[in-house]
């Protein structure tokens, strides 16, 4: 896809990394662009080690917070698969053997950091695995059914794992202290929490302050509830933008209900809460669809979509490559990288994000509008300063006369079928300082 850069483009990424390791929280992560990373089918070796070549590839396409799926020893007992899950935790204190060592790990966050980027690390709270040393130390920790037996959690078939007892107070304190060893030990800026809602809401309220004691962390929540950000969490899943997307490329819900979904879905949220925003992610790619096939020529324009709608932006290993296959979740299945076709196109975008305020925090500043052609969507964002940013999306194959003059605007990024006049075929285009 190409796509043509009216923005002065540098990748200079945030300055001194020594000084902006010391921002607050809420002034970093508002800016900044999510990347998924799924360290076994990274790389051939599958490694920490073989992954940190790709540190320097990353920092220059703009990627701002790195979540590292688990990197935890992975249970034996009862695994699925050869290699298991990465969510079947056999030691919150450890690194899995075949990624590497807890060293190995320290220095790539240490690496990280003198990139200027931050590391979140992917959490599972809820369950472990059956071989896990406190299913053995401390089983009063656990669920258990009616004959008194360990027991995935309720309604999964998550049988390679057996859930946990929040009603314990001693497995909250043994959770909020591992939790806190991989901030205050090996220097993590924050979690991605597993199934999130699925644990006590007063626990995560709990562990949140103990982290912030720290220092600031970033803690994105794997849910979708309004609660979890007002006692803490800065960012939870926008499962319904992605569904109601997804639903739309599919021809089963209609265009107007982006619309509707901005101007209903505020109102339970506060004001400063980052929904994230994603075309894919690890489980929709391994049990849902592959992302290029099911938008297909949307992926593009819903891109430019999600990177300049309210919330926070993720990218998921692979996608800058065009991944084309659902990655098995417990064997080894390598991405195939190619050239990375869609690198420039997601730099651009990090870096429009990155550069321009109107799309940062105060994350319900959204003003559509209407009476465009068919097949379109626009929207407005406005800082305050009161600069004014224009967002114009076509999703049809059609290309779209334009009713407005934009003349006096500047146009910052855009498809190469697309000008001031119309928008191409999947088109997309981005104004600053609209006058129209």
């Amino acid at each position: 896809m190409k796509i043509v850069y009216v923005l002065f483009f540098t990748i200079i990424f945030f300055g001194c990394s020594e000084n902006r390791m010391r921002i607050k929280s809420s002034e970093w992560k508002n800016n900044l662009t999510i990347y998924e990373v799924n360290i076994r089918q990274y790389t051939d070796a599958g490694t920490i080690s073989a992954f940190r070549k790709h540190l320097p590839r990353l920092k220059n396409m703009g990627v701002g917070i790195l979540w590292f799926m688990p990197i935890h020893p992975i249970g034996k007992e009862n695994r699925k698969g050869n290699l298991g899950s990465y969510y079947s935790v056999k030691d919150y204190y450890g690194v899995n053997p075949e990624f590497g060592t807890l060293d190995d790990f320290k220095q790539l966050v240490d690496e990280i950091h003198d990139m200027g980027m931050y590391v979140i690390l992917d959490w599972v709270a809820n369950h472990t695995a059956w071989d896990n040393e406190i299913a053995n130390k401390y089983p009063k920790w656990y669920t258990k059914d009616d004959k008194n037996n360990f027991q995935p959690p309720i309604g999964t078939d998550w049988h390679d794992v057996i859930d946990l007892d929040y009603s314990n107070d001693s497995l909250r304190q043994y959770m909020i202290d591992a939790m806190l060893y991989w901030v205050k030990e090996i220097d993590i800026d924050g979690f991605r929490c597993d199934v999130a809602g699925m644990v006590p809401k007063d626990f995560w309220e709990d562990l949140i302050k103990n982290l912030n004691s720290i220092k600031p962390v970033f803690m994105l929540a794997e849910w979708e509830d309004p609660e979890l950000l007002k006692i803490g969490f800065d960012a939870d899943y926008n499962w319904g933008l992605y569904h109601l997307l997804k639903d739309y490329v599919a021809g089963v819900k209609p265009l107007n209900d982006i619309q509707n979904y901005f101007e209903d879905n505020p109102k339970s949220y506060p004001q400063n809460a980052l929904r994230m925003n994603f075309l894919d992610n690890h489980d929709e790619n391994s049990w849902g669809r592959v992302m290029i096939e099911h938008f297909n020529s949307s992926v593009y324009p819903l891109a430019t979509m999600i990177f300049t709608l309210p919330g926070i932006p993720m990218i998921y290993s692979g996608q800058e490559a065009r991944l084309n296959k659902k990655l098995k979740f417990f064997e080894k299945d390598i991405i195939p990288w190619g050239s990375y076709p869609d690198s420039d196109f997601y730099s651009a975008l990090i870096e429009i994000r990155r550069e321009h305020a109107a799309f940062w925090c105060d994350n319900f500043s959204v003003h559509f509008l209407d009476e465009l052609p068919s097949g379109m969507v626009g929207y407005k964002r406005i800082t305050k300063k009161n600069e004014e940013y224009l967002i114009l999306i076509n999703l049809s194959d059609r290309r779209k006369k334009l009713n407005h003059d934009f003349s006096k605007g500047e146009i910052i990024f855009k498809d190469t079928n697309s000008n001031k006049l119309n928008l191409g075929p999947y088109g997309y285009m981005i104004y600053k300082n609209i006058k129209a």
